[in-house]
């Protein structure tokens, strides 16, 4: 039995992810995003989805974020349409 590497959680249903070569165990997928992916680097949650890349290579959860961290040029899909 595994043990989860985010809540400590021993689960015979643990699954692994690797990850830049490293490979990590979790009983969930709640402890997967909370320990892999990446802040959004102006509100500070989780991006779960591809997010909006800065010039830096900061990560945004969306184009609002960014744009309030000074990126130029990025629009939501909502603000695209109208």
């Amino acid at each position: 039995m595994k043990t989860c590497e985010c809540c400590g959680n021993a689960y015979d249903k643990c699954f692994d992810v690797t990850m830049n070569g490293k490979t990590h165990s979790f009983d969930s997928f709640e402890c997967a995003i909370q320990t892999l992916a990446p802040k959004c680097a102006h509100c500070g949650c989780r991006i779960m989805g591809h997010g909006v890349e800065g010039e830096r290579d900061d990560m945004y959860c969306c184009a609002h974020c960014a744009r309030a961290s000074g990126v130029e040029g990025v629009v939501d899909n909502a603000a695209a349409v109208a």
